[in-house]
């Protein structure tokens, strides 16, 4: 609980977590969650916003047409509500991509009171300055917008990607000696090595890391593409995608306008050139965090031999992407670092998570022999897990993983949140089954908008009904997790009809009853059960009761 606790501390400023709550004596929730897989979501990054008390978790799938990155939001981490539209308005911003508009993470600045959306995308112009060759099949790069909400929309700061040019001097550009499908490497080593010199770098799936002295890293995956390796152990190359960072100045953060695009520290612009290069050529740097090469577990090898497999349709490749950082302090209060990464390939059921730790932000960085930690679970109809990020509970006491899976190998992403625990190493808790709400969620609160109902003339009276959680976040009582069970007396008065959080009532006669609406969720077998606060002494119902009046 300890290095809980400092995690909290560390990341309360940024709303990265929530921050500890006043305690209540001991006042919770009976309340249960399951991952049913019902919302649509992949590569997942959730935000706490303490003004509204809601968490927001961003996604690459299930916006609204016209629009990038749905935008959910939820009281508990377990029941999401989808917000109209997406994190972006197509044709309006992102336009400096044309498409794979991937991994978006949001950051907020409570100072500023401004959110950072970043995000990646494959451009459709300017490909030859930023990639060297304008037939560049994967010019991947990272944009950001900004908003004032954390529902969107947001608006891109510069109709441009990051001022970023990452460049490996020591690559040999082996797709230049390589056929137009650019499947088939080269059969040796050597051959390789006859091809030219230095690539740019495409990259994805930005994650951006504040640390506790305020230096401030992007994390991203360089793109596959263009980054084929030799692997001693298979003997023969296949393509990769690793970790790298770069550290990014302050001033975009701090800019109460919201009008400075981020930007990469002066020690990494142009770090890379050599000598001979023209003076308006950019070749920016980079520091490794995660490669194969360096750190090798089998677990991540799944898709090195499908060129064979595939009858050449696809590569050989391996993959490190979607990463996030957090920061610890140990026992003796020295600074930790974990880092959560994937593995494999995301439309296949050996998608999974890995962690590596760090005393620096920047390394050297070593996997943990426990990994994965978060793979494939046929028994519990689970597969594809990865990519997500890392959030504590309202009162800061429990972290989770909100991540996509699939619930068959043939389903679409969806969204799903696993207890994570973080001590000597860090685990995190796959699960289908019932499983308790985060801690601090509760206790719930209930109300209807209508003290006593009056049923008009025709006989019908509507009231509107909220659930809210300890921090105020409210429920969607349109979610199948969430109900509303109504029971009127004397029974015979009328009848009662609930449609997510309208609660209507059609009364038969004169005499006057009473309505008592009690909170339910949805259990993993299908069913339905009441929901409780519960104390040090006794348990309470979440319900409230209303007058009806009769009618005149």
């Amino acid at each position: 609980m300890r290095r809980t606790t400092l995690l909290v501390a560390a990341f309360a400023a940024l709303s990265l977590l929530p921050a500890p709550a006043a305690a209540h004596p001991a006042r919770t929730t009976d309340a249960t969650y399951h991952n049913d897989a019902a919302t649509p979501g992949a590569d997942p990054f959730v935000l706490f916003d303490r003004p509204s008390g809601h968490y927001y978790a961003y996604s690459t799938e299930g916006a609204d047409p016209g629009h990038h990155f749905a935008v959910y939001r939820s009281p508990d981490l377990a029941t999401w509500e989808q917000l109209p539209g997406g994190a972006l308005v197509a044709g309006q911003d992102g336009d400096w991509a044309h498409d794979w508009f991937w991994a978006p993470e949001v950051y907020h600045n409570p100072d500023t009171g401004l959110y950072f959306l970043f995000y990646a995308g494959r451009m459709n112009r300017g490909v030859a300055e930023h990639f060297r060759y304008a037939d560049f099949e994967e010019p991947c790069k990272v944009g950001v917008a900004v908003s004032r909400s954390p529902a969107g929309p947001f608006r891109d700061i510069a109709e441009a990607p990051l001022d970023y040019y990452p460049y490996d001097p020591a690559y040999h550009d082996v797709n230049l000696i390589m056929d137009a499908e650019q499947k088939k490497p080269p059969a040796t080593q050597e051959e390789g090595r006859t091809a030219p010199l230095g690539t740019y770098i495409p990259y994805i799936d930005p994650n951006v890391f504040f640390d506790a002295d305020g230096r401030i890293y992007l994390y991203f995956s360089r793109n596959a593409y263009r980054n084929w390796v030799w692997d001693t152990d298979l003997g023969k190359y296949v393509e990769e995608s690793n970790i790298y960072a770069v550290e990014l100045t302050g001033d975009w953060w701090r800019d109460p306008t919201g009008r400075t695009m981020p930007a990469i520290a002066p020690a990494y612009r142009d770090s890379n050139r050599a000598p001979e290069d023209p003076p308006n050529v950019r070749k920016d740097g980079y520091v490794p965090v995660l490669a194969y090469g360096s750190d090798k577990q089998g677990w991540e090898n799944a898709h090195v031999h499908d060129y064979a497999k595939s009858g050449g349709q696809k590569k050989d490749r391996r993959w490190a992407e979607g990463s996030t950082t957090i920061r610890t302090l140990d026992a003796r209060g020295n600074p930790r670092y974990h880092l959560t990464y994937s593995a494999n390939n995301y439309e296949n059921e050996f998608y999974g998570v890995g962690y590596a730790t760090a005393t620096g932000p920047l390394g050297p960085w070593r996997k943990s022999p426990a990994n994965p930690v978060l793979s494939q679970d046929p028994a519990q109809g689970l597969y594809s897990t990865g990519h997500g990020s890392i959030i504590g509970s309202p009162d800061g006491e429990q972290l989770y993983y909100v991540h996509h899976g699939r619930p068959s190998t043939t389903s679409s992403r969806a969204l799903y949140t696993s207890r994570l625990h973080l001590g000597a190493e860090l685990s995190i808790d796959a699960s289908t089954s019932d499983e308790p709400l985060p801690s601090g969620v509760g206790p719930l609160g209930m109300r209807a908008d209508e003290r006593v109902l009056r049923p008009r003339a025709g006989g019908s009276a509507t009231t509107t009904v909220r659930v809210t959680s300890a921090r105020g976040g409210e429920f969607d009582l349109a979610n199948p997790q969430n109900r509303v069970h109504a029971v009127l007396r004397p029974a015979d008065a009328g009848t009662v009809v609930v449609r997510g959080d309208q609660v209507t009532v059609t009364t038969t006669g004169h005499r006057a009853a009473r309505l008592t609406l009690t909170y339910q969720r949805r259990l993993a077998d299908g069913g339905y059960r009441d929901v409780a606060n519960t104390g040090p002494r006794h348990s309470a119902p979440v319900r409230v009761t209303i007058p009806v009046s009769g009618r005149r």
